[in-house]
């Protein structure tokens, strides 16, 4: 990163907030990565107008991170610049049954809020790893909920800084998609849409939900949830257990005997151990059933 670059970015965000050669693996929840370029911490949407659009402009490779809850970034790092959107900062405003929410702002913290205000539709995200913003992309779900169902609008800003609002419609959710996917978007925040509820029940809710994560998932282990998308007509998760993959391992990455759609660190994985166990993975069902698996997890950096 040049000089000119720098001076730019600092005249933004806080030196502080600036952090070169940072590891990734302190940024995502699998644990694992290796440096990043530079790391640059969001503490709010007017820092993420200034930045993104000079980014653009000079040409600097640039990824944007949430929670890194759907991401594994390669063991030789990332050469770019990663822009963070701090939690730390995240902004839940409630008003009548909307909920406008940042798109830093964690999922549980959101549904949290929405809780204390006797607001449901959003308990099925309470136990998400994930930012909102995150979630929108992929149009995160669980138990039968997904952010479709409680999406009212969201703005979001191109690579020019030309901020523009889409609708439910114009979104185009589907199965772990959305326009985000296909379009160079970032988003800013969104408006979601609840009903009013009974703060007990909601809590109830959530509480039930939690219990069968606990009982259901390696939540032990770093892992980015659930590894693979749900193919048509299966489950990745017993198309794995019947491909005679559970605890198939490499190194420190091995597929979770608790639930095979998971893919865990056992806390001594590269990134190229998880890479390797998943791309073995695929291969194998392939070769038993037919079915090719789609990742959910991104890739990032050099490997």
């Amino acid at each position: 990163m040049s000089i000119s670059i720098f001076d730019y970015i600092e005249k933004i965000v806080p030196k502080e907030n600036i952090l070169f050669h940072e590891p990734m693996s302190r940024h995502t929840t699998f644990r694992v990565g290796g440096e990043a370029k530079c790391l640059i911490r969001i503490s709010g949407k007017e820092q993420l107008k200034k930045l993104v659009p000079y980014l653009h402009a000079t040409g600097q490779k640039y990824f944007i991170l949430g929670n890194g809850s759907n991401l594994l970034v390669g063991d030789k790092g990332y050469s770019g610049i990663v822009v963070k959107l701090d939690d730390g900062n995240g902004s839940v405003t409630v008003e009548g049954e909307k909920v406008k929410v940042s798109a830093g702002t964690l999922l549980s913290r959101a549904a949290a809020e929405a809780k204390e205000h006797s607001l449901t539709g959003m308990e099925f995200a309470s136990g998400i790893p994930g930012t909102v913003g995150g979630a929108i992309v992929m149009n995160a779900g669980a138990y039968g909920g997904e952010m479709k169902q409680i999406v009212e609008s969201v703005e979001v800003m191109n690579r020019e800084g030309e901020i523009l609002v889409l609708d439910n419609d114009t979104m185009e959710f589907g199965y772990r998609t959305s326009v985000m996917k296909n379009r160079p978007f970032i988003i800013l925040e969104t408006v979601l849409a609840l009903k009013r509820g009974k703060k007990e029940e909601i809590e109830s809710r959530m509480e039930e939900l939690a219990r069968q994560r606990r009982e259901k998932q390696p939540l032990e282990y770093a892992s980015a949830g659930s590894t693979f998308k749900r193919p048509e007509g299966y489950y990745a998760g017993k198309l794995i257990m019947d491909a005679g993959l559970r605890g198939f391992r490499i190194g420190g990455a091995r597929v979770s005997e608790k639930h095979c759609g998971f893919i865990i660190n056992d806390g001594s994985a590269t990134a190229a151990d998880i890479r390797e166990v998943i791309e073995e993975v695929q291969q194998c069902v392939k070769k038993k059933f037919g079915v090719m698996l789609e990742r959910e997890v991104i890739y990032l950096g050099d490997f």
